[in-house]
């Protein structure tokens, strides 16, 4: 029996933290994470203070009471902001263009003069205490097939020094990851179901992954806010496997509910998800006290230049591109290829020389495969020799009539064999009537045969010296009765 959310009055909405592929906020430092041994460390403890409110916070004075040292290491790419023994320099343009960007690209409401924040570290992860943070935009949305769902913030901020070893008396951390850029997407609770937050964590990750984001592991997470029957709200945390996305969510609900049911108020919370479905207490939740401004750095005033400057070059959607491409007339399985081989920029610059999106596919992706499976080469060794100058060379002589299409996979061979590419392109020439006499022996002899069947038999004789189009017309002439 499928579960009732209305009645339930299920409430969620998602926190989404993406980093940015731009060197670091507010140093210049690169977003580099090295895997050699660090050249240095120091040691500092945490200590909680009041925030804007000029209370301490619940959840900082949480982990203050532990105790714990905190190691950082660091490299010669670590820059004395990182250790906090230089004030923050000016903002990072390029990020900042790449999360109004996204943010325009959720509906979102840019805020032109905004306060720089510091938000209190309550777990060690930075060497001041505090995480740099700045509202950019607000009063967004996203359409879904379960309806649309606002989008309350986009928050520009620093990312945390990442852990390397973790025990009850201390926690070591590294300073290559601390200060890479990273945006903080913020919905509202709108999400109604379980399914529907999935759809809503997918569809802003289509939009993140159309700008100009870091790709891997750890680059993204995602944590979802879940309260049901009107109660208080829970944060979890570590939501970004998809595999385990559901699970979670209606395992906490279960949870919520046991809790309601036997008259225990569900605690404002923070868990982490596991791998199993299930989640783990973290720590009670931050409240508002952690917020204050940031003293070092003057307002962030976003212009109407800027702004329209980040217009002109605003990506379009994975799901935009993938309906124009099949307008154009690409299968499913091209379309596919073409973004997993990160062939799409290629396809348009080649699309630009000649509109024949089919041809195009065939030879960014189906033509050096074959190519490379016949040869023995690497796709890497093809790709080398066949690039994107070479490919609108080939494009150019077929445009200018001195190649046929049929013969631009046998050029392309030409090239990855060392052969010139002038000389590529030159095909001897056959004389008609001598293909007009095999195709009627070929006829005579081996009768019955489809149409496609004879054109193999006959490129196959005259290899790269007739195009397939005179080819089929020779011998739909020559077959009829």
């Amino acid at each position: 029996m499928s579960e009732d959310y209305s009645k339930l009055k299920f409430k969620a909405g998602l926190e989404i933290h993406q980093q940015l592929d731009t060197s670091k906020l507010f140093c210049r430092c690169p977003s580099v994470l090295r895997r050699d041994e660090p050249d240095f460390e120091v040691e500092r403890k945490l200590h909680a203070v009041a925030g804007e409110s000029g209370e301490i916070d619940v959840a900082a004075k949480y982990e203050t009471e532990k105790n714990k040292k905190f190691i950082y290491q660091g490299y010669d790419t670590t820059c004395l902001v990182e250790l906090d023994e230089e004030p923050p320099h000016n903002i990072n343009n390029e990020a900042l263009k790449i999360a109004i960007q996204i943010a325009l690209l959720m509906n979102m409401k840019i805020v032109p003069i905004t306060q720089i924040m510091r938000k209190v570290v309550i777990n060690g992860s930075n060497t001041s205490g505090f995480q740099r943070t700045v509202l950019i935009a607000r009063d967004g949305f996203i359409e879904t097939q379960s309806g649309k769902v606002r989008i309350d913030s986009l928050y520009l901020e620093e990312d945390a020094a990442r852990i390397i070893e973790k025990s009850k008396e201390k926690i070591i951390y590294r300073l290559d990851r601390l200060g890479i850029p990273l945006v903080e997407i913020v919905t509202a609770p709108d999400i109604k179901t379980p399914e529907q937050a999935k759809m809503v964590a997918l569809k802003i990750g289509e939009i993140l992954r159309s700008c100009k984001v870091r790709r891997g592991i750890g680059t993204i997470r995602q944590d979802v806010n879940v309260s049901i029957r009107g109660e208080n709200r829970v944060e979890i945390k570590g939501m970004q496997d998809m595999r385990i996305f559901l699970d979670v969510i209606k395992n906490e609900i279960e949870r919520q509910k046991k809790l309601s049911d036997e008259g225990k108020p569900t605690k404002m919370e923070v868990r982490n998800a596991l791998p199993n479905g299930t989640t783990e207490f973290m720590r009670p939740l931050p409240g508002s006290a952690r917020m204050y401004p940031e003293t070092d750095l003057p307002l962030l005033k976003i212009s109407r230049n800027f702004i329209n400057e980040a217009k002109k070059t605003l990506p379009a959607l994975k799901s935009s591109i993938e309906s124009e491409l099949k307008q154009k007339g690409l299968n499913p399985e091209m379309i596919k290829l073409l973004f997993k081989q990160n062939k799409l920029e290629e396809f348009k610059e080649l699309s630009v020389v000649m509109n024949n999106p089919q041809l195009i596919a065939k030879i960014l992706l189906i033509y050096p495969r074959e190519i490379a499976s016949h040869r023995n080469l690497s796709s890497k060794k093809i790709n080398e020799i066949l690039n994107s100058d070479v490919l609108i060379f080939v494009l150019e002589k077929l445009k200018e009539g001195k190649i046929s299409e049929s013969q631009v996979k046998d050029v392309l061979e030409k090239i990855v064999s060392g052969i010139d590419l002038e000389e590529a392109v030159k095909f001897e020439k056959v004389d008609l009537e001598d293909v007009e006499s095999f195709i009627i022996n070929l006829l005579k002899n081996k009768p019955g045969l489809s149409e496609k069947a004879y054109m193999g038999l006959v490129m196959k004789e005259f290899h790269g010296k007739i195009d397939g189009k005179t080819a089929n017309e020779i011998i739909k002439k020559l077959k009829k009765p």
